[in-house]
């Protein structure tokens, strides 16, 4: 079959439920034990592996007529290299795309929906069917982009992570933290559950369910402007709030939130003996220790993502 364009064509998805299981346990029938044994119900697992699977061969054999198509998992983004001319195309839920952009050096996403009644599809605007219109829309130029503002995390071991919707600094384990917190020329020693940063993307995410509680018991303004609209998704800006932050002699609670501007950074420096983690997108599996001794900067990344809308 002759193809339209010899452009790679990047489909980005990840392993079913049902396929994590029989990986976990080896066989589809050890899988089906363990979920019935559990009063699950291993038939869920099945349509929506079906379902998933199904959408994604059908979006293979759309695309191949446009491009050369590579299949590539989830698992695999860190180590893979995408070419300058590269069409990335994810088929997943919306956390697939963020955790995507954060890979990418100004290539768009093409985010498709592959099962609407299973993902709710924030960041997927395209579902299946639409994917041979948009796909030939893209190979014309023929798209609009929407812009995404990233954080950025840089260690002085010179360790960098960067952060699609928010950077979480604190313990793993739901114990105190203990850290020293400078911003906008003020420093305070602190003792809380740790700090997250959020970006305009992340604000309609676990940045709401923070405010949600700190508004609930002593309101503030700007918060309630933040749960009610949000933040745009290409905004200068990022904002971290600091979760159940612990008054003493030793700690304070005079920093717990603001707004971090293009040009300016929030520093941490870890005052825990263990136990620190820093990662981003509830990315746990990557976390980075934060322990004593480390000290990072959070501030807006210069690169950017870009959804193809």
């Amino acid at each position: 079959m002759k193809r339209l364009s010899e452009r790679k064509i990047v489909l980005i998805h990840r392993e079913t439920r049902l396929d994590g299981l029989v990986r976990s346990h080896n066989t589809r029938e050890q899988a089906r034990f363990y979920v019935t044994s559990r009063n699950g119900e291993f038939a869920e697992y099945e349509q929506e592996d079906r379902l998933l699977k199904a959408s994604l061969e059908v979006l293979v054999g759309i695309f191949k007529a446009f491009g050369r198509v590579q299949l590539l998992e989830r698992e695999f983004l860190p180590n893979f290299l995408f070419g300058p001319e590269d069409i990335v195309v994810v088929a997943g839920q919306d956390g697939l795309v963020a955790n995507t952009l954060k890979y990418l050096n100004g290539q768009a996403v093409l985010a498709i929906n592959p099962a609407p009644s299973l993902f709710d599809g924030q960041l997927l605007p395209f579902q299946v069917a639409d994917a041979e219109e948009i796909i030939a829309a893209v190979l014309r130029n023929d798209t609009r982009y929407k812009s995404i503002s990233m954080a950025e995390a840089t260690f002085n071991d010179g360790q960098k992570l960067l952060a699609v919707n928010d950077l979480y600094i604190g313990p793993r384990l739901p114990v105190s933290a203990r850290y020293e917190i400078a911003y906008a020329g003020r420093k305070e020693l602190q003792s809380s559950s740790g700090v997250l940063v959020s970006t305009g993307l992340g604000s309609t995410g676990w940045l709401r369910s923070v405010l949600t509680g700190a508004s609930t018991i002593s309101g503030g303004s700007e918060r309630q402007e933040i749960l009610e609209n949000g933040i745009a998704w290409d905004t200068d800006e990022l904002v971290f709030s600091v979760r159940e932050p612990f008054p003493s002699q030793m700690t304070g609670t005079d920093i717990v939130f603001g707004k971090i501007e293009r040009k300016e950074c929030l520093t941490l420096t870890s005052r825990m003996a263990d136990g620190g983690v820093l990662f981003s997108d509830g990315v746990i599996g990557d976390a980075i220790e934060f322990n004593s001794g480390m000290a990072v900067e959070i501030r807006l990344a210069q690169q950017a993502g870009n959804l193809i809308v």
